[in-house]
């Protein structure tokens, strides 16, 4: 009875735990490497070195900065709401973790294979605005609640868009399952038939992680830091690991809904020679190139710019193509 008992409860409890610590270890440590390379990409473009100093070619700086922030004081306003000021970042964080237990890395490699992955994800992501918004709040000054306010629109406008380019997808795979929706992709990456939908789901994850030209919530020509202005030390860099992680995050759903998770690009030996999961990480790096890339590039909206092109170049473009594309299936006799 003992053995039972161990069996169907303990040990898949177990296992469950060793998995979702390994994923967060190397999602965590990975971070760095990411916050490394945003810094090496911008300095790039801009013919400056970027960091070089701690560790071989500067690979050690973000750990530096993070032990930096860890040593650092506290310092809470005085006015600021506390409970919910120091909460808001571990909020936010959790969060950002908390999506990447249906992430599959390679088939059957989830933590939990569910059949509303996307979903989950969907609903997840919905939520995170509320570590920002707390944030804002509870800070109890102008800046910060300006950015929250323009965080928590933001966020919502393109929820929208990004809500109706999965619609597009789903209807194509006839599963809300993440690794049915890879597996759909075996004959030719849904980035090609839906191109556009691809082109509207990257701009608006850029929009829906505060990535330039969007970050408007902490736009410091204007807010100073926006959310953020009265964080500092360990809240702040727990603040920045949660949106680094949203930002890894949007990676991964670009690569899973357009191009083809852990699938070669072309199903031919030497492609085939390569793990599934290092397709996924290559795939997931050159996404996150591009969101350097636009970074670097780019010029920051204006906040009625930002606005219109969620409400009225979006949507309708979004709305329209998800007709068009279940009428399409229709027709063809290729809806599920």
């Amino acid at each position: 009875m003992d053995n039972l008992f161990f069996d169907t409860y303990i040990w898949p409890l177990l296992l469950v735990t060793a998995h979702s610590l390994a994923i967060i270890l190397v999602l965590l440590v990975s971070l760095a490497f990411f916050m490394y390379a945003d810094r090496k990409i911008w300095a790039a473009v801009q013919l400056r070195r970027g960091p070089n100093v701690v560790g071989p070619f500067g690979l050690l700086q973000s750990f530096a900065d993070i032990l930096k922030y860890l040593f650092k004081e506290v310092i809470i306003p005085t006015t600021a709401n506390k409970p919910i000021f120091l909460l808001a970042p571990f909020v936010t964080m959790f969060l950002a973790l908390s999506a990447w237990a249906v992430i599959p890395v390679n088939e059957g490699w989830a933590v939990a294979e569910i059949n509303v992955g996307i979903l989950y994800i969907f609903a997840i992501s919905s939520l995170g605005v509320y570590g920002v918004i707390m944030g804002g709040w509870a800070s109890n000054s102008k800046y910060p609640f300006l950015g929250a306010l323009r965080s928590a629109a933001q966020m919502v406008s393109y929820e929208v868009s990004i809500g109706l380019v999965i619609i597009t997808v789903l209807l194509c795979v006839g599963s809300l399952n993440l690794t049915d929706i890879v597996l759909a992709q075996k004959t030719v990456w849904f980035a090609v038939p839906l191109f556009p939908m691809f082109v509207v789901f990257f701009i608006s994850a850029l929009a829906e992680t505060n990535r330039p030209p969007f970050d408007l919530p902490e736009a410091e020509s204007e807010l100073v830091a926006g959310f953020m202005t009265e964080y500092s030390s360990t809240p702040y860099v727990i603040f920045m690991i949660g949106e680094l992680a949203n930002i890894i995050l949007m990676c991964a759903m670009t690569t899973i809904l357009f191009l083809g998770g852990w699938l070669p690009p072309v199903d031919i030996m030497p492609f085939n020679l390569v793990p599934g999961v290092v397709w996924f990480v290559l795939k997931i790096c050159f996404v996150f190139f591009m969101f350097a890339m636009v970074k670097a590039m780019v010029p920051r909206y204006r906040y009625d710019q930002l606005m219109r092109l969620g409400w009225k170049v979006f949507l309708p473009l979004s709305l329209i193509w998800v007709v068009l594309t279940a009428a399409f299936l229709q027709f063809t006799g290729m809806a599920s």
